[in-house]
């Protein structure tokens, strides 16, 4: 085994003081945001997040099996930030946190639902020495995963991944999903497709894109598949995506190059793209036919229904749960990154022209 990366070499390959590294790694503030990014970067390049004992030992913790029945529950965390798409109420990750509530209750453990995304305030609400791990649902900042990860907490991720934070992950197989998907609709016949989405917002979306880009230089050739085939909307659930893809469109029905067949990221995009196409005056799925993903409930209830992914969203809650479990059980075993398969919808959206 190599010898451990330490904080002074971390130091000495930003070329600051040994005092600065501890301080942004400590996460208790002291430098600045900029200064604290390039040392959780080059530590993680470093390999420093990857090797054990960084400082903090992991809680002891017991698996649910050897527990007797009469003490009290384990607790697991399940973090999900207050961001405003994204809540327990919501279509999709609601049934996520919902397949992992029931898993934990079969198992015997207690749940406690956090939507703090502060770290400070975080960590005022968390005792380490009272819960079993935490998992985490969606985007979460990287400060406050460091901040876990530091306190040797066990955790999972679902339906997100950072860069610089080593852990377990949870996915629907994003990537051969859309690539199988962009297949059904160049089989179909059309030629002009168009990816709808922003490949930066989340790992999903841009594993999304890279099988739908995949699917096209395979079928259509490399020439089709390059940047132009990727629409890019900030909005992601409503009214200002609505606005940015009529926009587009607009321009493009005018210059005589409106594509065929738009794949989006997800349902709410999708369900946005064929508003803004009929606000032009388009007919789905005669003069366009549109594909969502996630399955939520308004992609069944739109008119015509959406053709889109089934994202198994309770087993992904599931499985994130026997991860935990397995993590805690032999902790140095190498990080995994469960891919859960997804399963076409073929609805009245893609109907044969």
């Amino acid at each position: 085994m190599g010898k451990k990366v330490s904080m002074q070499q971390i130091a000495d390959y930003l070329g600051v003081s040994k005092f600065v590294v501890s301080k942004a790694l400590s996460g208790k503030g002291g430098v600045s945001e900029q200064t604290k990014e390039r040392v959780i970067q080059a530590a993680s390049q470093l390999g420093y997040f990857a090797q054990g004992g960084t400082g903090v030992r992991a809680p002891e913790v017991v698996p649910a099996a050897a527990k007797p029945r009469t003490r009290q529950k384990k607790i697991v965390i399940v973090l999900m930030p207050n961001i405003r798409f994204q809540t327990r109420e919501s279509t999709y990750w609601g049934k996520i946190v919902n397949g992992i509530s029931a898993k934990l209750e079969e198992d015997g453990l207690g749940i406690l639902i956090v939507s703090e995304h502060s770290v400070d305030h975080f960590m005022d609400i968390l005792n380490p020495k009272g819960i079993m791990g935490l998992i985490g649902v969606g985007a979460i900042a990287s400060s406050l995963l460091l901040e876990i990860h530091r306190m040797g907490i066990p955790m999972v991720l679902v339906d997100h991944e950072d860069a610089l934070i080593p852990t377990d992950t949870v996915f629907v197989n994003n990537t051969d999903c859309m690539y199988r998907l962009t297949r059904y609709m160049i089989g179909l016949g059309h030629r002009e497709l168009q990816f709808v989405g922003s490949n930066q917002f989340s790992r999903s979306f841009k594993d999304r894109w890279i099988g739908f880009r995949t699917a096209l230089e395979e079928e259509l050739g490399a020439a089709a598949a390059g940047e132009e085939r990727l629409l890019t909307v900030s909005g992601l659930d409503g009214l200002e995506a609505q606005a940015q893809v009529t926009a587009w469109a607009s321009r493009a029905q005018t210059e005589g190059r409106l594509p065929s067949a738009w794949l989006c990221a997800n349902d709410f995009i999708a369900i946005a793209v064929a508003q803004a196409l009929a606000a032009l005056g388009l007919n789905l799925p005669g003069d366009a036919a549109i594909t969502g993903f996630d399955n939520i409930e308004d992609a069944y209830r739109h008119q015509p229904p959406l053709t889109t992914v089934n994202v198994p969203k309770e087993t992904l809650g599931r499985r994130a749960v026997e991860r935990l479990l397995a993590r805690i059980a032999k902790p140095s075993e190498p990080l995994d990154k469960l891919l859960v398969n997804g399963e076409m919808l073929y609805r009245e959206s893609t109907l044969l022209k």
